[in-house]
């Protein structure tokens, strides 16, 4: 007998109606392409090019080897990690940090989702700049939270403009997010700028959530990237995001960290606990183990990053239709000069024919259709040196 004519069940609209992730589509215009240029120059994805150090490595296995890891650990994460690296942030910043300031993990795009579901539902509103982190646009979707765009100047660096700050803040958003150094533009904030903000935020009442994921590659190791961690009520105002990811090398690992005050780790917890219940616990015995004994090693390679950032502007200043608007850390927002072109368009074309992977302008939202982003760390200074030969005469209106 014939079943009834049944209905499908729908999918949850909020993530049904989200595009495909986009780096794997960026991957898919690299893998069409047929060499004819040369080996493929992958500017996507933010990874280091260069392997973990061999230490961190034998830590790696010697923890995840270890009965004692194997087991469920504290939803903060390690006491030994949050010890390490609360003392490392006294080192960075000048001020003083405890274990209970910091709570571990898997991952930034985890931490970011963790601080937006303690801090807001269904319905409310957080502030981005435009351009922002894809990820963080489409973890608020996902979560039903309003993204309120924040306009920034590229004549001004890609700085937020106060009067949109105030703006978006005065509409009562529960956070407004920054990136410095800024993924995608690569846009470095300047500590009287952060400073600003905070201020605005603190009179709003609004959260001032404050990625530094990239915070280990700025051009001067020896200033203290802002003061914001000296205000005295920074513990009920900030919150701050970091990866380790970049800095040890280990993004397959999942290891980033939240430092807020105790009352925000707190809550912090709730979500973690239903997302993961811990973080996982090898890497944290090896970064517990690295942070204090690597730093030389780290230190040379925020040198090798700057190099790649010096070779990246030598090469276009040979490309006199192609501009760099803004360059920093592990980015930079290059404007295009094909007119209106979809940036979609552009940088399939330019995967395709020129063998050279880079993010479309207009996946880090509205308005941006003029730019790629170029991921430049995970490629070394002889490589990037062979970008204009891929550039000049490119065309993506020529077939492939």
């Amino acid at each position: 007998m014939p079943l009834p004519s049944t209905k499908a069940p729908a999918f949850n609209p909020l993530v049904g109606d989200l595009s495909a992730p986009p780096i794997p589509s960026v991957f898919a215009w690299g893998r069409a392409y047929q060499g004819g240029a040369g080996p493929l120059i992958d500017l996507s994805q933010a990874a280091p090019g260069y392997p973990p150090h061999s230490d961190m490595l034998a830590w790696l296995a010697a923890a995840a080897g270890s009965t004692a890891y194997s087991g469920y650990g504290p939803i903060e994460g390690e006491p030994a990690l949050r010890q390490a690296y609360a003392e490392h942030m006294t080192s960075v910043y000048g001020a003083p940090f405890e274990p209970d300031n910091v709570h571990i993990t898997a991952g930034a795009n985890q931490g970011f989702m963790c601080v937006a579901m303690a801090l807001a539902g269904h319905g409310d509103r957080i502030a981005l700049p435009c351009p922002f982190y894809f990820n963080h646009d489409t973890t608020l979707a996902m979560l039903g939270i309003e993204t309120v765009p924040v306009a920034c100047d590229p004549e001004q660096g890609f700085l937020p403009d106060m009067a949109s700050v105030k703006a978006a803040l005065s509409s009562g958003v529960k956070a407004l997010v920054i990136i410095t150094p800024n993924n995608p533009t690569g846009a470095i904030y300047p500590a009287d700028v952060l400073r600003e903000l905070y201020r605005l935020c603190r009179e709003a009442g609004t959260w001032l959530v404050l990625d530094e994921t990239y915070r280990d590659f700025l051009i001067d190791a020896s200033v203290t990237p802002h003061d914001l961690f000296d205000q005295p009520d920074w513990q009920s105002g900030l919150i701050q995001l970091y990866s380790f990811s970049k800095s040890f090398c280990i993004p397959g690992h999942r290891m980033a960290t939240i430092t807020a005050g105790p009352e925000v780790v707190a809550q912090v917890l709730k979500v973690m606990d239903n997302l993961q219940i811990c973080p996982p616990r090898a890497p944290q015995a090896a970064l517990a183990k690295a942070i204090p004994a690597l730093g030389n090693w780290r230190e040379a390679n925020r040198l090798e990053i700057l190099k790649r950032a010096d070779a990246l502007r030598a090469a276009f200043k040979s490309l006199p239709d192609w501009r760099l608007d803004s360059l920093g850390a592990y980015f930079a927002f290059a404007r295009h000069p094909f007119g209106d072109l979809p940036s979609a368009v552009v940088a399939e074309a330019l995967a395709r024919q020129a063998g050279v992977l880079c993010v479309p302008g207009s996946y880090f939202g509205p308005g941006q259709d003029h730019y790629l982003r170029l991921a430049f760390a995970n490629a070394d200074v002889e490589t990037i040196a062979r970008l204009p030969e891929r550039l000049l005469g490119f065309d993506p209106r020529n077939s492939a």
